[in-house]
């Protein structure tokens, strides 16, 4: 399996749910920082979108995400005056047919598809970190924009007016192959930086990032991983630290300490288990080494 589909696996997107925005005259909404993937979807009409100290505008066919799920705000225009704002926070519940109708005044109606989609917080931070606050696809239903995204956006307005059995785990699937296919899209726009994105699709790094995401119990060493990439050990370390920004031994012990946080959460396995399912010879190394990330000890995470 490629690094970035591994990614998107330890990510677990689920639980996809919507609602449907109807807006006329003078309106604003907000929707409340939670660890979740958000997207707004401008069927028609316009919208003014402030977040994380920028301000950008929404227009007929554009397609807002929200990798991190940001606080903010969404309203009719930049300069409105003050209006009571609605927080869309509490109203998703599964997925929502009927319209929430707000707003005062008679102007122009917005209709907004707004999707919500849970994943998994301390999983996902690499990608989040690495991903800018908003991804904003401008036109994504006209015919210029990318067919995968237009096909896509249709279905997800068609599913969300069909009540068929399967539902549920249709959107998580289309939910999910949207945000891969935006995160696919930015990388390919910032390839020439380095950053830990690129290295997800660099043509021997990802090699070995692979290699961890899918096997990080097993003893790797720089000489392994660099193996696995065909290169030499001094030149693998030094083009990793380069493009990721850390030593591999660093990533590694990083990402299985995020999955050690995840067992210990499950409960399911004792600290002995869990330290040697993610690749740690003894309990102490591991206790030191997770106490040391996250300041509790795993009995402490664990009771927490």
């Amino acid at each position: 399996m490629d690094a970035l589909s591994k990614i998107f696996d330890d990510i677990h997107l689920n639980h996809s749910e919507y609602i449907y925005l109807q807006a006329q005259g003078t309106w604003a909404f907000e929707y409340a920082e939670q660890s979740a993937v958000i997207a707004h979807i401008i069927l028609y009409g316009q919208a003014h979108v402030k977040i994380h100290h920028q301000s950008l505008n929404l227009n007929t066919g554009d397609m807002l995400l929200i990798p991190a799920g940001l606080q903010h705000q969404v309203m009719a225009t930049a300069n409105q005056k003050l209006v009571e704002v609605l927080s869309i926070h509490s109203l998703f519940n599964g997925l929502r047919q009927d319209a929430i109708e707000f707003g005062q005044g008679e102007s122009e109606k917005t209709l907004i598809l707004t999707v919500r989609c849970q994943l998994n917080a301390i999983m996902a931070k690499p990608l989040v970190n690495a991903l800018p606050s908003y991804l904003h696809i401008q036109n994504a239903l006209s015919d210029e924009a990318p067919e995968w995204l237009r096909i896509g956006l249709y279905f997800v307005s068609a599913e969300t007016r069909r009540t068929m059995a399967g539902k549920n785990k249709i959107m998580d699937h289309v939910v999910s192959i949207m945000v891969i296919e935006c995160v696919r899209d930015y990388i390919e726009q910032m390839q020439h930086q380095n950053n830990w994105l690129n290295a997800l699709i660099h043509p021997e790094l990802s090699n070995a990032l692979a290699a961890i995401h899918s096997q990080p119990e097993l003893g790797w060493t720089v000489e392994a991983l660099a193996e696995t990439c065909c290169m030499s050990r001094s030149k693998f370390a030094n083009l990793f630290n380069q493009i990721v920004g850390e030593t591999p031994l660093a990533y590694l012990q990083q990402h299985r300490l995020r999955l050690a946080s995840q067992l210990l959460k499950q409960g399911q396995l004792s600290i002995q288990q869990i330290a040697h399912q993610v690749g740690y010879s003894s309990e102490t190394a591991f206790s030191q080494a997770f106490k040391k990330q996250f300041e509790l000890s795993p009995s402490q995470y664990r009771n927490q």
